[in-house]
């Protein structure tokens, strides 16, 4: 099993689905690290050898920022809203939808049960 960047890989899944798994890369980021690293999306990541997880790594760690760094960004993100006090920082404090969705009905993930 592949660790990178402090996850364990899924074991039996192609690599550029296995590499979502990784907060901060998606399917796009994925694909180009595989381009960069010269392996093939469909290569299941139990076939990979360690030099194979080595390049993934050193790519990883070079071009883009992942798991507790991207966490970290984001809530500082959404901590510079609430602080200057726009909009969408009050619907963030408030719990409620921050882009334009209705809430009279449905928002039931953000607002939680009825009351």
């Amino acid at each position: 099993m592949a660790r990178i960047a402090g996850v364990d890989l899924p074991r039996n899944k192609h690599m550029d689905r296995a590499l979502t798994y990784i907060y901060g890369i998606g399917l796009t980021s994925a694909r180009k690290i595989l381009d960069k690293a010269d392996l093939p999306y469909q290569m299941n990541s139990d076939d990979l050898s360690g030099d194979d997880v080595n390049r993934i790594r050193l790519i990883i760690e070079a071009e883009h920022v992942v798991e507790g760094d991207k966490r970290r960004e984001v809530a500082m993100d959404i901590k510079r809203l609430v602080d200057l006090g726009t909009y969408r920082g009050r619907r963030h404090r408030q719990g409620l939808p921050c882009r334009g969705q209705r809430t009279k009905t449905n928002a039931r993930t953000r607002k939680g049960p009825k009351r």
